[in-house]
């Protein structure tokens, strides 16, 4: 596998535009060994769409894409729409994408790299449950897990979307022993922005001008867009961008909804492997990370 490090992406791209600014990062990098990507949440054949047309606008049309779960584990807010795919419709792209073939695919492709994968979420955790429902081994098969997932520290608000989306799929997920899992909380991500009138004029290296597109019908409603995802991805390959803390991540099941996608941190080592979650980002550094892979 070369020295890249393997990675397999599992998003909702096609809701915020930070998904697409993620996969563009990922697709110019160049220790990032893409080996798929799968969409979860609401019209995941317009989110295939919409990651497809970003590879093709990178040159690479050989990464296999995979729809995976639509709807909540059991009924929730789920996110059906997919506003930016409207900037990419008149695009050529593939219409008849066969559903809920990503669990499948994440299954067979952590299997043949047993021990050697990153899996990185930036969407609700929808198929990760499934996936490691489906077969128990796969969590501790993988390298490890990096998310853009919670809020662990101080934060305006106390629930994150990729959890409140599908809480039951984060319980699961975070309930479940496996590989060193990061996780990446908004009141971390939230620090890194970057406004309208600089996107636009820094956006022009392929496949940023696609992304550029989509960010126009972001902009319709946001004057700057902040980099959650793109962080989660920067730090697979640039971990000193955060500072971290070791403990339990915990994600509460309230049958009557009312903490239902709070997470929550509790440092120091427990009864199974700890998870680390970011604490602080070096915002200039990241930006310089990751521009620096379209110069």
């Amino acid at each position: 596998m070369s020295d890249q490090i393997p990675i397999l992406l599992d998003t909702d791209i096609g809701s915020d535009i930070d998904d697409a600014v993620a996969l563009a990062y990922l697709l110019r990098q160049p220790q990032c060994q893409l080996l798929g990507i799968t969409t979860v949440t609401g019209d995941v054949a317009k989110r295939c769409a919409c990651a497809e047309v970003v590879c093709a606008a990178a040159g690479r049309r050989d990464i296999p894409i995979h729809a995976g779960r639509s709807a909540p584990l059991v009924p929730g807010p789920g996110q059906p729409a997919v506003p930016q795919y409207a900037a990419l419709e008149a695009m050529p792209h593939r219409r008849d994408w066969p559903a809920n073939t990503a669990v499948g695919f994440l299954q067979r492709t952590i299997r043949a790299y047993p021990g050697a994968i990153t899996l990185l979420t930036i969407g609700p955790l929808s198929n990760v449950a499934l996936l490691f429902a489906l077969d128990p081994e796969i969590p501790l098969l993988l390298k490890q897990i990096v998310s853009m997932a919670g809020i662990f520290y101080a934060a305006p608000q106390d629930r994150e979307w990729n959890i409140l989306v599908d809480p039951v799929a984060a319980t699961m997920v975070y309930n479940t022993p496996r590989a060193p899992h990061v996780s990446l909380g908004l009141d971390v991500t939230t620090k890194c922005k970057m406004a309208a009138a600089q996107v636009r004029q820094r956006f022009t290296a392929s496949p940023l001008d696609v992304v550029a597109k989509m960010a126009d019908v972001w902009f319709q409603h946001a004057g700057e867009i902040t980099f959650h995802d793109p962080l989660a991805a920067a730090v697979i390959f640039q971990p000193n961008l955060c500072h971290y803390e070791d403990g339990t991540v915990q994600v509460p099941l309230d049958p009557d909804n009312k903490s239902a996608g709070k997470t929550r941190f509790t440092p120091g080592a427990g009864n199974r492997q700890p998870d680390r979650v970011a604490k602080t980002v070096q915002v200039e550094e990241f930006f310089t990370e990751y521009l620096k892979v379209f110069a």
